[in-house]
């Protein structure tokens, strides 16, 4: 199909942005979207690869121009959040305008650290539009990129934003809003440059101004896991751990203590999605306290079998306390665990429980044996103990929030796939963590050096002994590499492998093996999102986006 459309074609950075040219154009486009997204009732958020995709089946059936795929992806975003940003109140709303649509060689405005001080001169159109939206109660601001409003977003300050940037600026921004399930209306600008740009004002006022009030849910997380985090204080606890003897009173100052207790807080999201209730009930708040029980209990074994004398920036239980009382600490837990699922009168979730309970053992088994007698390694084998170890504990707080609120098997499905891609990936950045300090600046190697940055998980450990060696996806990298040299034997003949890996002569092979490590996290990342395509619960759907980008980008609550 010819639309007679001319394009503008925008070279930046050796990339190419093309933009239908014409307004005419530009809105017979919109409305070819408009009818290719109300055909398919699509649920946002929508993935980038789902977005890809989209755009890509728009182009074949409409003979369209390949160079517009990313305005059309960000146009198919913008329709399918549309009805969700139509009902939010215009005071929850953001204008997010950029700088380069003022008059360059006229505009006097100063900037601050928000964005830019409009000094009215009349000159552009910039006020026109604030003053528009500020007749309705929306809030504007005049910076370039997303970043300035993504904290007004997170505090529940606004619920929505409508940007407008140029497609360079778009790209980058895109993942962000995307992968945080902001909804929003993203305008791109008609053409790039850094002055004096153009953009479809009819277009945005319109975006801006559109109201359909209706039911929007969004609940405020931040409040949730404020709940959960009073759940878990030391004086909170003393309902469950009723008992005053030592070994109680370590095992609940342990419980709590440090952690971002995201299994709980899946658990408690997922059943308010589902349910669609604002208010926790008793037995659901039992069943979160049961997963962080079973959770912190793996942690103290987990840190006896890998000798790491620190967690939290503190010292283990075992530090503390010593291995034999660990180890009882760690199984009081186990049982506090137990006692409690049995008080919550769903006796499908102990079979959950002990299920995942027996996996990890398994998984950790593996991971001892390997120890005991290290021998070639492959992120095959790895990868199968991530599967055991660390992905059933996302999935039983999953599982949780769906058998407390009635069961549904479809969606355990769904959410076993997003478990099993989560969990990979987040053991796959916990694996490039445990060399962060071996990547340390030398002064030889300053070329070498990655800023260190907060690890991963929210576990992070830090050893002060040699550690021990055990199985990961980075060794595992190594070994690929050094597949004829006797690699690992060499490895576990030394008394501290990581100190022999900070050699000069492997830290350029460590930095490769950790960087592929991180690309392969990113490839599990993606497929976390993927697997929730089919997810027809929008609003369970922006709490899972959410959740993994803040569990694998490590965003601070």
């Amino acid at each position: 199909m010819d639309l007679g459309l001319m394009d503008e074609v925008l070279t930046e950075n050796k990339q190419i942005y093309t933009v239908p040219q014409s307004y005419a154009g530009r809105n017979r486009l919109r409305k070819i979207i408009d009818v290719f997204v109300n055909n398919r009732s699509l649920i946002p958020p929508l993935s980038m690869s789902e977005l890809s995709g989209m755009a890509d089946e728009v182009i074949r059936q409409y003979d369209l121009s390949e160079t517009w795929k990313g305005w059309l992806m960000v146009e198919i975003n913008n329709f399918a959040w549309r009805d969700t940003v139509a009902a939010v109140p215009y005071e929850k709303r953001i204008l997010l305008l950029p700088q380069c649509l003022s008059n360059a060689t006229q505009c006097r405005a100063k900037t601050d650290e928000l964005g830019l001080l409009c000094m009215r001169c009349g000159s552009c159109k910039l006020p026109t539009l604030q003053d528009k939206a500020a007749e309705l109660g929306i809030m504007s601001i005049v910076a370039e990129g997303f970043t300035p409003v993504i904290g007004l977003l997170e505090s529940g300050v606004v619920h929505t934003v409508i940007g407008v940037g140029c497609l360079d600026s778009l790209e980058k921004a895109f993942p962000l809003l995307v992968n945080h399930a902001i909804p929003g209306i993203a305008i791109p600008l008609n053409k790039a440059g850094c002055r004096d740009t153009k953009v479809d004002y009819r277009y945005v006022e319109d975006c801006f101004r559109m109201y359909s009030p209706g039911h929007v849910t969004l609940p405020d997380y931040n409040v949730i896991k404020d709940d959960i985090r009073t759940w878990f204080s030391f004086e909170a606890l003393a309902d469950i751990f009723r008992d005053v003897d030592g070994t109680s009173l370590i095992a609940r100052r342990w419980l709590s203590g440090a952690g971002k207790r995201w299994r709980p807080f899946l658990l408690v999201s997922v059943y308010l999605s589902i349910t669609g209730k604002t208010d926790v009930p008793e037995f659901v708040k039992t069943a979160a306290i049961a997963v962080e029980c079973f959770h912190k209990a793996s942690l103290v074994h987990d840190d006896i079998q890998d000798n790491d004398e620190f967690r939290y920036g503190k010292q283990t239980v075992h530090a503390l306390h010593g291995i034999p009382a660990a180890i009882n600490i760690g199984d009081l837990l186990l049982g506090k665990g137990y006692h409690i699922l049995s008080m919550c009168s769903r006796p499908e979730l102990v079979a959950v429980a002990a299920s995942a309970h027996l996996l990890l053992c398994k998984g950790q088994g593996m991971e001892l044996e390997w120890s005991r007698s290290p021998r070639e390694l492959t992120l095959t084998f790895v990868l199968d103990i991530f599967r055991c170890k660390t992905v059933p504990a996302f999935e039983v707080a999953l599982d949780f929030g769906v058998y407390c609120a009635g069961n549904d098997e479809r969606l355990r499905s769904i959410l076993h796939e997003f478990s099993f891609a989560l969990g990979i990936a987040y053991q796959l950045l916990d694996d490039t963590e445990d060399y962060r300090q071996t990547l340390a600046p030398h002064r030889e190697n300053a070329d070498l050096y990655v800023e260190p940055s907060p690890s991963a998980g929210e576990d992070y450990r830090q050893t002060l002994a040699p550690a021990v060696l055990r199985p990961s996806a980075v060794l595992a990298v190594l070994c690929e590499q050094n597949r004829n040299a006797g690699f690992i034997n060499r490895l576990s003949k030394e008394k501290d492998y990581k100190a022999f890996l900070g050699r000069s002569e492997y830290r350029l092979l460590l930095q490769k093996a950790v960087d592929k490590v991180k690309t392969l996290s990113e490839e599990y990342h993606q497929q976390a999102i993927d697997s929730l395509s089919t997810l027809d619960n929008a609003e369970m759907k922006r709490l899972l986006f959410r959740v993994t980008e803040r569990i694998l980008n490590n965003q601070s609550e």
